[in-house]
């Protein structure tokens, strides 16, 4: 068997599914990793797998262009023998599926982590595009050789409700998962003073930079001595990226520390006291899980994907969305109690172990895998 694993940033490949890649090579299949040109792509060959650039642009709304790009697609599988197809993010796993429809009989997995900018967004374009992305969605995702991998189970209920796909060929998978081993809670005892609150995320206004941004005013303003860093870089192929200069007016006004790009995200976990994470919506967010396997407190808002990894008052708080008034007086409570903290976090490793550990991730989909390869 040979899999193709599709997603629309090398970035994501590198960042989100190298787990994923190794257990498909120990498991002795073939592989090709696939997505747009970037820096990450070398590195991915670096590392001994075969990636190829897509001309695909993930923005593009040309129709000769995205027609140019499924033919590529369908191409590609027939010249590397692909059997098995795993793609990620809505326009990979439409496009993929349907890309693998015109080359034959090969199975389709796709990965939706999160409704993305066309469903979640109500500015005129996603509106406009809505409809037609449901269309697609419906007649590609669909067959007895197709499975759709969702995060939680609100999009499970969505996806049915809307007759998107059967229920039956749809298997609810905690996201990437976690390396329980690489992010593991920090041995000493945290003393950071003043402690230091982190939002770990693409830098995307429905992430809730607004909320964090306000606030961390709200609660510097009210005297509590407290660092609130921001992890992660603007994203400019997503209508929903915070420009630089959104970032630089707060950091210019003392409010927050922009970090930029983390690489080594096990240390800087161990360096904080609280994460926070004011989403509109999320599939399960891979810096919620990851913060949870390092037992650190987690604030987050009542959204689907969220409110599946925070239980509220048990391994953190689950606050309204869009209102930083509730999520200055969340993250004020954990700021006043170390002991709360400590409890919270002791919780959230325990959840992370439990529910959220790579291994359980890799085992359920390569068995996923199995049902139509």
């Amino acid at each position: 068997m040979k899999v193709m694993l599709f997603a629309n940033t090398d970035w994501y490949l590198y960042n989100f599914r190298l787990s994923l890649a190794a257990e498909i090579k120990r498991q002795g299949f073939d592989l090709v990793l696939v997505s747009p040109n970037g820096e990450y792509g070398p590195k991915l060959r670096e590392l001994g797998y075969e990636w190829i650039a897509a001309p695909m642009d993930r923005t593009s709304l040309n129709p000769l262009r995205e027609l140019a790009l499924l033919w590529w697609l369908k191409r590609l599988i027939q010249l590397e023998g692909v059997t098995l197809i795993h793609g990620f993010t809505i326009k990979c796993a439409v496009y993929g599926s349907l890309a693998a429809r015109l080359a034959g009989d090969v199975a389709r997995i796709n990965a939706v982590a999160g409704l993305g900018y066309v469903f979640i967004s109500n500015d005129i374009k996603a509106r406009v595009l809505r409809p037609m992305v449901r269309g697609m969605m419906r007649f590609a995702l669909g067959g007895d050789r197709a499975r759709l991998i969702l995060q939680n189970p609100d999009d499970v209920d969505m996806f049915v409700r809307t007759r998107l796909v059967r229920e039956e060929i749809i298997r609810l998978i905690p996201g990437s998962g976690v390396d329980c081993e690489r992010f593991k809670p920090n041995q000493r005892s945290r003393t950071n003073n003043p402690p230091r609150v982190l939002l770990p995320a693409r830098l995307l206004w429905d992430k809730g930079l607004a909320e964090y941004a306000s606030a961390a005013r709200e609660i510097i303003a009210d005297g509590y001595q407290a660092v609130f860093l921001l992890a992660g870089e603007p994203d400019p192929g997503n209508p929903a990226s915070v420009s630089r200069s959104d970032i630089e007016k707060w950091v210019g006004e003392g409010i927050l520390e922009w970090l930029g790009h983390v690489d080594d995200m096990p240390m800087l976990f161990c360096s904080v006291d609280v994460v926070v994470l004011p989403s509109y919506r999320e599939g399960l967010p891979k810096g919620l899980i990851e913060a949870s396997a390092c037992g650190l407190p987690l604030v987050t808002t009542d959204v689907p994907g969220c409110r599946h990894v925070v239980e509220n008052g048990i391994n953190g708080y689950l606050v309204q969305p869009q209102s930083s008034q509730m999520l200055a007086i969340a993250i004020k409570n954990l700021l006043d109690n170390s002991s709360l903290r400590q409890r919270l976090g002791i919780a959230a490793r325990r959840k992370a172990l439990m529910e959220f550990d790579e291994r359980i991730v890799l085992s359920e989909t390569v068995s996923t895998y199995g049902e139509v390869a």
